[in-house]
């Protein structure tokens, strides 16, 4: 008898896919591994680089990292077809989901985690519980793009993420760090941030390249029709968004440089109910859209939505609250440590995990449904 090769098509789909990758987007841990190093270094090195990168802010994060934040989301904004928002926003069980998952379940996991991994670390238990209450706005887009989710979904869901991150983050910080903790008789801190603060940092880092992704698509069809926007600008624009991630977590890094090198077992500490936290809610959120039903596009939106959190916010909260030297910013700042590296990991899980949803045909970062 002669043996029988027989292919496997989802292995073969999901080859495709990664191959259809661009240069950038194959080895994105590479280079955001680098740019970690490169951060590093910079701020070890170059003196003063710090204080530099400080000297002028916006809505309290410093004025380069604001830039690259700002180039980094206008692309994914750019592609979003605001026609078709309507759809989504008549999907209340993904709507409902989602807000389960951001502002019930994840203030509360990362809460437990801090608790029970950093018992005897009051200042970064506390950092931990307010990234946990930053929802992600910013680079949940970036992930959902890479993992091939829906792109309407995920603009939605983030500015759900927005709009509650305004009206809930001071309740919640008050809630989970003081009220709770009395509860349980546990210790107490204060959070005394203002609700103008927080919707700020929304404006600037989420309304201002929303506005302009909003224009962008809007007079481009308009002028030139769909079909070239889409096939012509948007592929000649979509490779900003990750030299702006690139260029923000060099510039993130070299300003806490000598914070993360200098105090290594505290980051491994802080780093351990972090990189739970990410695997838990993103494979949780996985296990519970496909339990519900959801096609992968959306089942991937919801959770990059749910796992991922505004380190932005948690950074410049923690700052101005604690103080820059404080135990809490420095948590803060090992949050995207964290964040980007196991995140972008679970962009390739996400891509594997396209097999056990049987709804949608495979597709390549950056394409519509």
């Amino acid at each position: 008898m002669s043996d029988v090769v027989r292919e496997d098509p989802s292995r073969d789909a999901d080859e495709a896919v990664l191959q259809r990758l661009s240069t950038l987007d194959r080895f994105l841990p590479l280079w955001i591994g680098v740019a970690m190093v490169a951060g590093l270094l910079l701020g070890r090195w170059v003196p003063g680089l710090d204080d530099a990168l400080a000297a002028v802010e916006v809505g309290s994060v410093s004025l380069p990292i604001a830039v690259g934040l700002l180039v980094m989301m206008y692309p994914v904004l750019a592609k979003v077809r605001y026609d078709e928002l309507g759809h989504v926003t008549r999907d209340r069980r993904m709507l409902g989901t989602s807000i389960l998952l951001n502002w019930v379940l994840g203030p509360a996991l990362m809460f437990t985690l801090a608790w029970l991994l950093l018992p005897d670390l009051p200042e970064y238990r506390t950092g931990l519980i307010i990234v946990g209450l930053a929802r992600c706005i910013a680079m949940v887009l970036i992930w959902n793009d890479l993992a091939c989710g829906d792109r309407e979904a995920a603009a939605i869901l983030v500015a759900i993420n927005a709009v509650f991150q305004i009206l809930a983050f001071a309740v919640l910080g008050y809630f989970y760090l003081e009220v709770l903790p009395s509860w349980l008789g546990l210790a107490q801190a204060d959070l005394d941030v203002s609700m103008w603060e927080i919707a700020r940092s929304v404006l600037v880092f989420l309304g201002i390249p929303l506005l302009a992704g909003y224009l962008t698509r809007t007079l481009g069809e308009r002028s030139r029709g769909r079909e070239w926007y889409e096939g012509t600008f948007l592929p000649r624009i979509g490779p900003a968004a990750l030299y702006g991630l690139l260029f923000t977590i060099v510039l993130l890094f070299a300003l806490q440089g000598d914070t993360i090198t200098g105090r290594p077992l505290d980051v491994a500490r802080i780093a351990l109910p972090l990189l739970a936290y990410f695997v838990l809610m993103w494979g949780g959120s996985m296990l519970l859209t496909r339990a519900l039903g959801f096609d992968y596009q959306r089942a991937t939106a919801v959770s990059f939505t749910a796992a991922g959190n505004n380190f932005e916010l948690a950074i410049a909260v923690a700052i101005g609250v604690f103080g820059v030297a404080s135990g809490q910013a420095l948590a803060g700042v090992v949050g995207p440590l964290i964040e980007v590296p196991v995140l972008v990991g679970l962009v390739y899980v996400s891509l594997w995990a396209r097999r056990f949803f049987h709804d949608r045909p495979p597709l390549t970062p950056g394409e519509s449904r």
